[in-house]
C-alpha cells in the first residue's frame, strides 16, 4: 500500500502541472491577463479545448495598447 502511494505520488504532481501549465507560463511571462487565462484553465482546461486556447494565449505576445 505504502509503495502504491509512493509511487503515484508523482505522477499526480506531474499531472497538476501539466493541466496548469498554461496558467504557470502566463504567471512567469507577466501578462496582462493572467487572471483570465487562469479561469479559463481552471474551468475549461479539461475539455483539451479550452487547455490549447489558455496556452496559445499565454505564449502570445501582448501588443501595446494605445492611449490616445
Amino acid at each position: 500500500m505504502l509503495f502504491a502511494a509512493v509511487f503515484f505520488i508523482p505522477f499526480i504532481g506531474f499531472g497538476f502541472v501539466m493541466y496548469f501549465l498554461p496558467s504557470i507560463i502566463a504567471f512567469a511571462r507577466g501578462k496582462r491577463d493572467t487572471t483570465a487565462i487562469l479561469l479559463l484553465n481552471f474551468f475549461l482546461g479539461w475539455t483539451m479545448i479550452g487547455w490549447v486556447v489558455a496556452l496559445v494565449w499565454a505564449v502570445k505576445t501582448d501588443v501595446a495598447m494605445v492611449v490616445r
